[in-house]
């Protein structure tokens, strides 16, 4: 007796075997940092990158509108098909199955592509770094330091280096050469395929939160360029990071920190410390609240002026959806190895004290 498979039931075959596959593949991050993350993405990300990097603006962008606009039309002939009568449970299992199809599909895609990253080793390994346990005492060190460069660069930060980086050109310009100079530091930080672009989305991106994203299906950064100057930089470095593979964020803002302290742009160099003061001053405030008032009232007029700046940007785009953005945000990074969610981006403090712990506190 001959049994036959359509090829529907194949297609559903394969996507279930190249689900449990990638499953199995991520539970072994010595697997996933050789195989994969030095291995495979590093061809794959490189290739997306030279594909689409070209194009001016972002294809990315108009993939995910693509998508938007189709799943809306769908909608639209549902709600149609309810209304004409014709939603029975047969119509039901057929949506079901569908979005079922969408999702494995999507999932196998994205992890195939970028995701797998998530289960890396990642800097640790490459840098010989453990994530340990810190007392206040050590974020107190930290911040003392971060205090002490962002205060210096903030001198040397004039209006002029400020005007220098109004134009995206300029930005985007000055950000290719930040991991041509890393790498000569950090061999695995070679970036091959510059592909880093201003989003379609930068207004609307204010609403939602964000600053910039990764695109792993076209290999593309995006950067919200409305953002203020003084952080702008460091989002750059940050979405760089991710298309080298480096997936958690915690680990994409201590790669960010490696590369844009090297640069010899003040803009650079400024607002990687004002980035990590940020965090760090958090962490301490936790902690030790009487000192972290004591590090921010000694802040430099200028920082004072930026970090107001910044408040001020953020305060004016808050809405009712926001919250439930960052909700689901945060659900996607609990989901790939990142426990905190959202505040798996303050998680760099701990990379920054483990730095400066092996190497000195000159590293910071």
């Amino acid at each position: 007796m001959k049994i036959r498979f359509s090829k529907k039931w194949i297609s559903w075959l394969a996507l279930i075997v190249l689900v449990v596959l990638l499953k199995m593949a991520s539970v072994s991050p010595a697997f996933i940092e050789k195989y994969y993350s030095n291995g495979l993405y590093p061809l794959m990300g490189a290739s997306l990158r030279y594909l689409f990097g070209w194009i001016p603006f972002s294809f990315g962008d108009l993939l995910y509108s693509f998508v938007i606009i189709f799943l809306i039309y769908k909608l639209v002939r549902i709600i149609k098909t309810m209304r004409a009568g014709g939603f029975n449970r047969k119509y039901l299992k057929l949506i079901f199955r569908k979005l079922l199809f969408f999702a494995l599909l999507a999932y196998v895609i994205f992890y195939s592509l970028w995701g797998l990253n998530y289960s890396r080793a990642g800097i640790a390994r490459q840098m010989g770094l453990a994530e340990a346990a810190y007392t206040v005492s050590d974020v107190d060190t930290l911040v003392q330091l971060l205090h002490g460069k962002l205060n210096a660069h903030a001198v040397s930060f004039t209006a002029a280096s400020r005007d220098s980086f109004k134009t995206k050109r300029s930005v985007f310009f000055n950000a290719s050469l930040l991991y041509k100079i890393a790498a000569t530091r950090f061999p695995f930080l070679v970036y091959k395929g510059y592909s880093v672009k201003p989003s379609l989305f930068s207004y609307l991106g204010n609403y939602a939160g964000f600053q910039g994203y990764y695109n792993p299906f076209t290999g593309e950064a995006q950067v919200n360029t409305t953002i203020p100057k003084s952080v702008e930089p460091f989002v750059v470095s940050h979405e760089i990071a991710h298309q080298l593979g480096y997936a958690k964020e915690s680990e994409a803002n201590f790669v960010g920190f490696l590369a844009c302290r090297l640069h010899p742009s003040i803009n650079f160099k400024y607002s990687v410390y004002f980035d990590m003061y940020h965090y760090a001053i958090r962490e301490l405030a936790i902690g030790d609240s009487v000192s972290a008032h004591r590090y921010d009232s000694t802040l430099h007029s200028q920082v004072k002026k930026d970090m107001k700046e910044y408040v001020a940007f953020y305060k004016k785009y808050r809405n009712p959806v926001e919250p439930y953005i960052d909700r689901f945000y945060g659900y996607f990074l609990k989901a790939n190895n990142q426990p905190k969610g959202r505040a798996s981006y303050n998680e760099v403090v701990g990379w920054l004290i483990a730095y400066y712990k092996k190497y000195g506190k000159g590293v910071i």
